[in-house]
């Protein structure tokens, strides 16, 4: 781990790139992390941004960036050879149940911050593990050949799956193993638009199912000191960005508001994702 504060300078190993607007940068270095959690990464004289971490190994780990903004455009034009600074892993990532029958349900770029941990889930091998994956259109579902798991797949024009939402299939699938055979869900972990985690969150208080979701709040030190990614009384780089239904259930930002840049809070839909920026 990296315990001080000064960015660790790195060089890109490889680029992948996925689908029209996402890339994946990877970087021989070794990193002590647990999904879910989050780096900061410097592109000098650009700027710094927070990035989780979509794939790790003992000396290889990678993040996956949707190019929008102007950060996040020179992060996907980097190429091999090209250095950047990072500091962390900074966050509490997923707790990872004992449990067999687990929910992941990921929504858009979300599937980033997910991927570490169905690879932990699958790496376990005694896991039942219902995989939902939402996305606009089939051409920006990430990673689609990653997983042993079966994805369950929706998208919203319905270019490949069921068309709708995560929700439609996550709540289908709950009623199916009630009203069934099979054992209920013990936890379900989700990442995706906080509108969607929302509701995951919700279907699974109203049908006693233990969750986990990741939020997305603008961050600037990454280590709970500037204040700027509060929700609530949290503190989402420090106390997240990974958090429980016990503490969601308290806090009153979740899905209402978030805050700017400049410390004013502003309604969640005109908030922009800092995992795409």
């Amino acid at each position: 781990m990296i315990t001080d504060q000064k960015p660790v300078m790195i060089r890109v190993a490889e680029k992948e790139i996925h689908g029209p607007s996402f890339a994946s940068l990877l970087f021989d270095f070794s990193i002590d992390f647990k999904p879910g959690q989050f780096i900061m990464i410097w592109i000098p004289g650009v700027d710094e941004k927070p990035y989780t971490i979509s794939h790790h190994t003992r000396d290889r780990f990678a993040v996956t960036i949707e190019a929008k903004g102007r950060f996040s455009k020179k992060a996907v034009a980097l190429e091999p050879g090209d250095q950047i600074g990072i500091r962390g892993p900074f966050g509490n990532g997923f707790n990872i149940s004992p449990k067999q029958n687990i929910g992941v349900v990921a929504g858009g770029c979300g599937m980033a911050p997910l991927a570490p941990l169905v690879d932990a889930l699958e790496g376990a091998g005694d896991k039942d593990i219902l995989f939902i994956h939402g996305a606009r259109s089939e051409e920006f579902l990430l990673y689609p050949d990653r997983f042993s798991t079966l994805r369950r797949i929706c998208t919203d024009d319905g270019s490949r799956g069921h068309k709708g939402f995560v929700t439609d299939i996550l709540e289908k699938e709950i009623l199916s193993r009630r009203e069934g055979s099979r054992p209920g869900l013990d936890m379900v972990y989700a990442c995706g638009p906080e509108i969607m985690m929302y509701n995951v969150f919700r279907l699974c208080e109203s049908h006693n199912i233990p969750c986990q979701v990741s939020l997305e709040r603008y961050m600037r030190c990454g280590f709970g000191v500037c204040g700027a990614c509060v929700c609530g009384k949290q503190v989402v780089c420090k106390d997240g960005p990974v958090f429980a239904s016990k503490t969601l259930k308290t806090m009153e930002d979740f899905n209402t508001t978030a805050l700017l840049k400049s410390g004013q809070p502003v309604a969640l839909d005109r908030y922009a994702s800092w995992r795409c920026q």
